[in-house]
Parts: structure tokens; sequence; C-alpha cells
């Protein structure tokens, strides 16, 4: 086979290492097996292999490990990366594409197939190689080597840093670098000469810090051309030309700026053209948690380098580029409509390029949405439909980019936003609850209330979709304290039948990020009269990721208060053992789908077990939810779960309807 003749191949197999190398071999690949994820990545880097192969058969949380642990060095060097997975794990699919893998294939298949697989997997790898395009800053650091002459050329930014000439030798250059990163500098040029036309590669550099290197082949120009990307603290004389932040804006000031710029316009001072670009880096939240704070500010600090050094090369001067808060951006230009679009390409392909976070390399990628300013738009207007853009974005399995044409979607959500509003003023919002069952009684011990709209055009709407549009209509923290009063009203109302039961509420991310909610959540349950020791708090993964810290102090403060704490949908996500540690937890809520599966294969047993076993050795108590035949509830039973909810009992009902339900199991 001529396409693979020696070309490397890398293979990550916990179980069948020596039956795939062999298929690989005979279909003409060089290969690299392993059976260990400890040091894949270097592994890897060194084999010199455009693809690697991950087989997860029956190894589900190790084949995901170790497509994380790839996933960098794939992203960094244009490479491609085949997953292989059971059938019973399909849904786990997009688990690995997040992690960093290209493809996949699903057992049984044949030899054949997995040859094909490869095929595919090598010819994305070859497009990949192609499509990278080095772009550096105003002021870059680089170098470029002539293949023909050995002679490298430093850029004078690089040079000053190096404090060499602008045309060293390459002995010279290299003993900038200790022994190890030689190596990798080495084996990085071996790489291209390999038929590889875009590497990267990682180190520290004297009197710069933390880089990494994207090099490039330029086979008709015959030579490689080098971009060096400082990504840690760096030294006042490079913090001079580099920290984009010493130029940024807060949130607020960034919407100040717009509502000048646009009164400038209507005055004729200023061209009434605008556009608000936000940028939204994907999968922040989970390297912050699993890396630290301090590793993502500077993810943040480097990110907002990347877009500044786009916005400079493609934009009009003045254009305002501004952290938003959490992990988004915001520019705002008034640049031509085809100078817009090739910075939110470039911008886009910045964030794609990989990040080094202490000793590993981490792939970000982003989602951006953008409007248009229209006749109508004022600032908050603009920013707003900005905004619809990105989520539209974020919820899409494919787009990388929204744009929010004029008055594209204006009218909905207004009118949406005043029918909600005027939904609460009225008390249209109506409470449900439903049963929490102890699985060895079978006795009701507690309900989770959950919100329910019904609308006259769109039918009831439950408590995720309701919150969804809140958040759309600017309405979240409004809805969540009208709720709150709701329950713990009635709930303080119930008869003395409903008396021994716990009540669950959620709390959404806005709770857990409004200065002083603890205070005024707290006021709000005693001015109630429900006693604080029966309510357990529920919080989901989304209300956390941005500051585990912030939701850590708080629910502390709700905890010694005399509240529960239950952390809702694990198994779902990226949920993380980072949450288990650092939070002060009383439950653990299985997600429904990770419960319902606990009836399929033994695989999905054994992974629910898992959990459960994980919850209880750190003092959880475990909840199942979504719980709907006698087999699921039996197999929980059998691995120790101690309560569940879902249709098996009930579904959501009022409180006379939950009231038959506890005289009929009396």
């Amino acid at each position: 086979m001529t396409e693979a003749s020696l070309a490397p191949l890398y293979i990550l197999s916990f179980r069948q290492r020596d039956e795939l190398a062999a298929i690989a071999a005979d279909a003409g690949w060089h290969v690299v097996a392993a059976r260990r994820v400890e040091g894949a990545e270097r592994r890897f880097l060194g084999s010199g292999a455009p693809v690697a192969v991950i087989d997860a058969r029956g190894s589900l949380a190790e084949g995901l490990e170790a497509t994380a642990a790839l996933g960098g060095a794939i992203g960094s060097n244009g490479g491609a990366m085949l997953a292989l997975v059971s059938r019973g794990d399909i849904d786990a699919i997009g688990r690995f594409y997040d992690a960093g893998a290209t493809h996949f294939l699903a057992s049984p298949f044949s030899e054949a197939e997995f040859v094909q697989a490869l095929r595919f997997a090598a010819r994305h790898a070859d497009r990949m190689a192609g499509e990278w395009q080095a772009s550096g800053p105003a002021d870059p650091l680089g170098w470029r080597l002539d293949l023909r002459s050995r002679a490298i050329l430093l850029t004078p930014g690089l040079a000053r840093l190096l404090d060499l000439d602008e045309e060293p030798s390459p002995r010279t250059l290299l003993r900038k670098l200790d022994k190890l990163e030689r190596r990798a500098a080495i084996a990085a040029l071996r790489r291209l000469a390999g038929a590889r036309h875009t590497t990267a590669f990682a180190h520290d550099l004297t009197n710069v810090g933390r880089v990494v290197q994207h090099l490039q082949l330029d086979e008709k120009g015959g030579r490689i051309d080098a971009l060096v990307e400082p990504l840690g603290s760096a030294p006042d004389s490079v913090a001079a030309m580099r920290d984009a932040l010493a130029l940024s804006r807060d949130a607020g000031g960034a919407r100040r700026w717009i509502e000048r710029r646009l009164a400038r316009s209507e005055q004729g001072a200023a061209d009434g053209s605008l556009t608000v670009i936000l940028v939204a880096l994907n999968r922040f939240g989970i390297v912050n948690t699993a890396y630290g704070r301090s590793a993502g500010d500077g993810l943040l600090r480097g990110a907002h380098r990347r877009i500044e050094e786009v916005a400079r090369e493609t934009l009009e001067r003045g254009a305002l580029v501004a952290r938003m808060g959490g992990s988004e951006y915001l520019i705002a230009t008034a640049a031509p409509r085809e100078r817009i679009d090739l910075a939110v390409e470039h911008i886009a392909g910045a964030l794609a390029r990989p990040f080094v976070v202490g000793e590993s390399i981490v792939v970000l990628g982003c989602r951006i949405g953008m409007a248009e300013r229209s006749a109508e738009d004022d600032a908050a207007k603009l920013l707003r439909r900005a905004s619809e853009a990105l989520a539209d974005a974020k919820a899409s399995d494919s787009a990388t980019v929204r744009v929010a044409e004029a008055g594209e979607s204006d009218a909905p959500i207004d009118r949406l936003a005043s029918q909600l509003r005027q939904a609460i003023e009225q008390g249209d919002i109506d409470i449900l609850f439903q049963p929490q069952v102890s699985v060895s009684t079978g006795e009701i011990v507690g309900v989770e209330a959950l919100a329910r709209w019904d609308h006259a055009v769109l039918g009831t709407i439950g408590a995720d979709a309701l919150f969804a549009a809140a958040a759309r209509a600017d309405l979240e923290i409004g809805l969540s304290d009208h709720i709150q009063r709701i329950v713990m009203a009635r709930a303080a109302a119930w008869p003395a039948a409903l008396a021994g039961l716990r009540l669950s509420l959620n709390l959404t991310a806005g709770d857990i990020a409004r200065p002083g909610f603890a205070d005024l959540f707290l006021d709000r349950i005693d001015a109630s009269g429900f006693p604080r020791k029966r309510l357990t708090l529920e919080i989901t993964e989304s209300g956390l990721i941005e500051d585990l810290g912030v939701a850590s102090t708080l629910l502390a403060t709700l905890r010694s208060a005399g509240c529960r704490i239950a952390i809702d949908d694990f198994g779902t996500g990226y949920s993380s053992l980072a949450y288990l540690k650092s939070l002060p937890l009383d439950y653990l809520k299985i997600d429904k789908k990770l419960a319902q599966d606990i009836a399929g294969t033994a695989r999905d047993r054994v992974v629910v077990r898992g959990v459960i076993d994980m919850a209880r050795s750190l003092g959880l108590s475990v909840i199942a939810e979504g719980v709907e035949t006698t087999e699921q509830l039996d197999l929980l039973a059998k691995e120790g779960c101690q309560y569940y909810q879902g249709f098996l009992c009930s579904e959501p009902v009022d409180v006379d309807a939950l009231l038959n339900l506890m005289a009929g199991r009396t």
C-alpha cells in the first residue's frame, strides 16, 4: 500500500495492542504501539506519526483519558486520531471528539474496515497539515531557516530577547535550549523532514519563559518559518510588547465605549456602522478546574494576546478588544464586512492552535457570535443580538461562527420577554413536586421542586427550557427569585402528612455568581418558615464551571447554616472529580441517562457501580434520576443506590396528587 508505506502510526490499545499492530503493519504502516496512558503524549510526539489510534473498546474511561492526553499534540501537529469504541459506547463519541479525536470506528469491525479507517485518518492528517498558516503579531517573535544555505534569520524582537545577532548560526541558536529541549527541537525538524508540513513543540526559553514554537515547512520556498509564542509570565521587556491585557477593558467599560460610539455616529461625528463580535473559549472551565486558577489565568492572557494580534492586523486602528468576564471576549469594530470576516476566520484559527499548561499541551477552540448594528439598535440591543448569535453557535454541533442579521430575531425575543415578565407578575409559573423514594423501603422521603409554564402557544415549558428562555430575555435572576419564593411559601404551608419530607430546590449559575446571595437566600428561607434542615440545594456542573472557588465558598456558607447540598446530573459532560473533592456535598444525583443505561450492558453496570462506590466512599448519599422500570430499580438496588426519582414512582405532581401518593404508600 503506497500511501501508508513506511509511514509511522501510533497505536495505544489496552487489550489488543499486538493484534491491531499486526494488521496495520501488514497494511504498510510502521507501527509504534503501547498499552499504557502514562507518557503517551511524549511517545506519540517522539514517533513522528501523523495518525494515532486509541482503542477504547472495553476501556471507556481509560480511552477517554488517553484521547485527552494526545488531543493537544494532535491539534498542534495537524494530525488525526482514530478512536475505536464498543458499540454500546456510541453515546460517548461526542466526548471523544471534544477530547481531540477526529475519527471513530465502532466494533465489531473487520480488518479491512480498520485499514480503511486508517486511510481516511491519514488523508485527513495530510489535509490538516497543509491548512495551518502561521500569522505573527505586529512585532513578531520568530525565525526562518533557509534549507539550501542553512542560514537562520531571526526577527528583530526575538534577536533582542535572546541577545543574538539577527543571523546567528544554527548551533548558536540551539545553545539557547537545554539538552532535552534541543532534542525536542531536532525531533520537530525531523518531523518536517518526514513530509510533514507543520508541527509544534513547547519549551522554556531564556529571558522569555514558557513558549510554544509553531513550525511550518515551505517546500516551494525551500525554508522553514517559525512563530515563537510566549505562554507564561514574561519579563518586562517582553510584557511591554506582548501583554495585550494592558489595553483591555472590562464588560462595563466595553458597553460604555459602544454607547459613546453610537452617540457620536448619531451626532455625525463618526460613521454609523458598528459590528460587535463575541468570542467564547471552548472547554476553558474544564482546564481551569483540572489545572487550577493560575493556569486558567495564563490561558486567558494568552487567548487575549492572540485575539488582539489578529485585531491589529486585520481591523482598523482603535477597534475595541475587551475581556467580558469568564472566558468571553468582545471586539467592536467599524471595519468593512470583508475585513471582519477575515478577522473572525483568523481568530478562530488562532484560538484553535495549542496552548501550553504546565507540561501539557491543550487545545481549546472557540465559538463566535457577531451582530452588525441595525438602525434600531442601541448598545444594549446590539450586545444582546451578538449574545444570541453566540448562544446559537454554542448550541450548534458544527458551526463555529453565527451571525445575527438585522432584525433576525428581535421581535420573537421581545415578545417572549414580555410574556415571561407578565407570567411572573401574574403568578402563571407553576411549581410541581417529583417524589424521591428510598430504594430499600419504598417510602417517599423527599421531593424536588420543578417549575412549569403553561404557555398559550408553546404548551407546557419545563424548567430547562424556561430558564433558557429567561436567560435570552435577561430575566434569569428575576425568574429564580420568583420560583424560590413560591417554592418556600408552598412548602411551608404543607399539611402535616408532608411535614417529614425533604425539599430539593435547584440553584442556577446566576444565583451562585450573585454577590450576597447566601444572606439573601437564608433570609428568604427564614421568612417562609420552612426549616433549613429539611432543605437540599441542587447545583449542576454548568453552575460551577466558571469559578469553582466562588461556588465552594457559597455552598459552604449555606451548608453551615443547616441546608444540604447535592450535585445534580452527575455523569454528563465533563463532571469532574475536582467537584467531589472541593465542594461541601451531601448527595450525588446520577444523571437519568446513566441510571437508565444500567439495564444495558455489563459495562454500563460497571460504570454506575463505580460512581456509586466512589460517592459512598466520600460519604455521599446517592440519588438516581429518571428511573422508569423495575429492572432499573432492582439493578440500582444491587449496586447500593439509596434513593431514586422518576416515572416509576411518579411524574412531577401538585400537592394534592402528592398527598394521594403518600397515602397510597402508608
